[in-house]
């Protein structure tokens, strides 16, 4: 199994990367939230990835970091009804961070309202997804701004987002636009940098 790829990025788009390596080159599809990140072409990147093999298609998967292709992997053998498409689709509108919190915490209201999704998805997704996310002692917030134990390192990403909620934005627009914010400002930005950046 192919579990990371490193190479040259000759290009990407919204839903692929093609990743030059001893020359070769391989399409990988990406969702938004992985594209983002994404250097320019000519430089060197790395994916955490998964292939899905098919009678008639080897498709690889690609993703910035192991844990969000974990996430997809997932999705796609534990949640009815989601394929690797709508799982893409899924990863591309909202961070890992939120989504974790949002099954963890049965916030299918918020998941219901990212497209491509709908509220029976949503409740499989809480349902078959909420005992293997995972819980712990840290506290953060939801999409409603909600209180709900995440991770440790998430809490920055998901205050920010909760904010932002609390100002007025639709859950997925928050989410994005932290995204954004933590892009421009790198991984040690404080909340409060997070949420200046975003409004800007």
């Amino acid at each position: 199994m192919i579990t990371s790829i490193q190479g040259t990025l000759a290009s990407s788009t919204l839903s692929h990367a093609i990743i030059e390596l001893n020359g070769f080159g391989y399409e990988v599809n990406i969702p938004v939230t992985t594209a983002e990140k994404l250097s320019l072409p000519g430089a060197n990147v790395k994916l955490h990835t998964l292939v899905i093999y098919r009678e008639d298609a080897q498709t690889l998967y690609g993703f910035t970091t192991h844990a969000e292709r974990d996430f997809f992997r997932l999705m796609i053998e534990n949640v009815t009804g989601v394929g690797p498409k709508g799982a893409l689709g899924i990863m591309g509108r909202l961070s890992l961070p939120s989504l974790e919190g949002a099954i963890r915490s049965g916030d299918i209201a918020s998941l219901a309202k990212v497209p491509g999704i709908g509220k029976k998805t949503a409740e499989r997704l809480v349902v078959e997804l909420r005992a293997k996310v995972g819980t712990s002692d840290g506290s953060a917030t939801n999409l409603n701004g909600e209180a709900s134990p995440a991770p440790a390192g998430e809490s920055t990403h998901r205050d920010a987002v909760a904010a932002l909620i609390a100002l007025g934005y639709k859950g997925s627009d928050a989410d994005q636009a932290i995204r954004h914010a933590a892009l421009a400002l790198g991984a040690k930005a404080t909340t409060e940098a997070l949420i200046k950046k975003a409004l800007n």
